[in-house]
């Protein structure tokens, strides 16, 4: 259900909310999930935040809403409930138990603390908003954290500018203030919890946790005079960096996190430092998302949908081609366009067959699959990677 006008406002009042619930339960309903009105809201949402962070740094100068600086508050309050919950002694290494006391706590005074930050109008909508903030922590019966979660938080925020509480000017605090921060958090319960990698590849994964931190974060870094792919794995760069670019503040943390040589227990990543720009990195990891992450069934069946986001059929392409909110009438799939508009790309390519790449600006070349833990076969720079991740491949 839409209840966006032709100016694009939203009125709650005539908006039936309800509590986001599982649809993707075979792999069957794939072609239902990326023919939905929730698939093509998120992909428009994600390259329109790609859109308002490119060249924009961190501590640059930029619209910064009371919204913005509430919902900072709100994750700020969740860390808080971390440093109040110290992990507890038991036998397993990983996935603490102490963790389901702050998915409990989310879960029960979450809903509180999001309707004392909204307009009191949009108190309905509280119930669908606070269900993907909960989902975005991780899961309390496995105790992991994966992509999957990551998305949870994106629906958070799409549904937050569906609704009308951030609007086009917030775009770039969205990201650059409010999901890094939501970084932040999620690595502190990460860590303090020993959280297990959710469906991770290992070594072949792009990340054990996260995707868009550094899909987001190529397009911060899209002209900059110094930073080059190439330079990003060596640590005076992200360290002298991290705090003003979302990519390098996720390259710190693996490097934190994980020992011995960034090739080997960061292979695709070191693939990526090897293409010769950013914009091909952008590119590249855009469809290496759609792909991976939303074209994959095991972490998609997890996603929930509400009303703000539905399993309904997509309109068709070119009434949903253009971008722009007010309050989001970018991403309502009837709203009309504005006068400022960010044009989608054209269609990603079709994900390729498992064992196979995601190129950026070549072609793709098969190889044989490898076990997750499996290590590079060869310790040379240039032959650390399969053929499937070579350096200057995605």
């Amino acid at each position: 259900m839409d209840t966006s006008s032709e100016t694009g406002s939203f009125d709650a009042s005539t908006h039936t909310f309800f509590k986001p619930e599982k649809q993707i339960k075979s792999p069957e309903d794939m072609g239902k999930w990326t023919g939905s009105q929730a698939y093509s809201n998120l992909v428009g949402f994600i390259l329109t935040l790609n859109e308002a962070v490119k060249n924009k740094k961190v501590g640059d100068e930029y619209p910064v809403s009371e919204m913005t600086e509430n919902m900072v508050g709100l994750l700020n309050t969740i860390d808080g409930w971390i440093t109040e919950t110290p992990p507890i002694d038991q036998p397993q290494r990983f996935g603490n138990k102490a963790f389901r006391k702050i998915y409990t706590r989310l879960q029960e005074e979450g809903p509180s603390h999001l309707e004392k930050i909204l307009p009191p109008d949009l108190s309905p909508a509280v119930s669908e908003l606070s269900t993907y903030l909960l989902e975005s922590v991780g899961n309390d019966t496995r105790i992991d954290y994966g992509t999957g979660h990551e998305l949870a938080f994106v629906a958070f925020l799409c549904c937050a500018c569906r609704v009308g509480i951030f609007e086009e000017e917030d775009y770039p605090a969205l990201v650059l203030k409010i999901f890094d921060r939501y970084l932040y958090l999620v690595r502190k319960l990460q860590t303090t919890y020993r959280m297990e990698p959710a469906g991770s590849q290992g070594v072949w994964s792009l990340d054990d946790y996260q995707f868009l931190p550094f899909l987001w974060g190529s397009a911060q870094l899209l002209d900059h005079p110094r930073i080059r792919p190439k330079s990003f794995p060596e640590e005076d760069i992200y360290n002298s960096f991290y705090k003003d670019y979302l990519f390098l503040a996720a390259i710190k943390y693996i490097n934190t996190v994980k020992t011995g040589p960034f090739a080997e227990h960061s292979n695709q990543l070191w693939g990526i430092s090897g293409v010769a720009g950013w914009p091909k990195v952008n590119s590249g990891l855009i469809k290496m998302y759609k792909a991976e992450v939303l074209g994959k069934f095991p972490v998609v069946q997890h996603f929930l949908f509400g009303s703000l986001l539905t399993m309904e059929p997509a309109p068709p392409r070119s009434s949903v081609s253009s971008l722009s909110t007010a309050s989001s009438p970018a991403l309502s799939s009837t709203a009309s366009p504005k006068s400022s508009i960010v044009t989608m790309p054209p269609p990603f390519s079709t994900p390729t067959p498992r064992g196979s790449l995601l190129s950026v600006g070549k072609s793709t070349s098969s190889v044989p699959q490898q076990s997750a833990g499996a290590g590079p076969s060869d310790s040379s720079r240039e032959d650390l990677s399969p053929s499937s991740s070579c350096r200057g491949c995605i």
